[in-house]
């Protein structure tokens, strides 16, 4: 998959999990296997990505393979996961959940007033100290503290939104 498409497919599941979440745990009633059904269904989509035509489609293929796994998971398939004595060797940090934090710190990041996400910016990402963030913006320390408090607090309400939506899943 392309750079540009992949870029299209993270948007995608950024913007639509926390709905697509709530309708997998409708139809499986619990929220782990919510979890590993909405995950199967991404999975399958990831895979048939380039082949969808229309964006507006993608939503409902989807549901349409979250409503078909869950359709043969009742239908008789025992439930994959069993438990074991000793833990598998663990693997690394899952990527692709890191990519979707990075791509929601980065769409929160854009909501805020250009100042203040470029005081968070320099600050966070670039790893720059008060005094080098005021002379590179050309403004004040304490403006720059300002901005940092003023940003980092309307973060914390974007984030704690969409815990709450995710939260209001379960």
């Amino acid at each position: 998959m392309d750079e540009l498409a992949e870029d299209a497919f993270r948007g995608f599941v950024a913007a639509r999990s926390a709905a697509l979440l709530r309708s997998a745990y409708l139809l499986v009633g619990d929220r782990d296997r919510a979890e590993d059904l909405l995950q199967t269904a991404l999975i399958k989509t990831y895979v048939k990505w380039q082949r969808i035509r229309d964006p507006g489609a993608v939503e409902g293929y989807v549901r349409r393979v979250m409503v078909n796994t869950a359709t043969s998971w009742w239908r008789g398939r025992p439930y994959r996961e069993r438990p074991v004595a000793t833990l598998p060797e663990g693997g690394g940090a899952d990527e692709m959940d890191v990519r979707l934090e990075q791509d929601t710190m980065w769409q929160h990041l854009l909501a805020l007033p250009v100042k203040q996400r470029a005081v968070l910016v320099l600050r966070y990402y670039e790893g720059m100290g008060e005094a080098e963030i005021a002379e590179v913006l050309d403004i004040s320390r304490g403006t720059v503290k300002s901005h940092t408090s003023r940003g980092l607090a309307a973060l914390r309400r974007l984030l704690e939104q969409q815990d709450a939506e995710v939260g209001s899943v379960r």
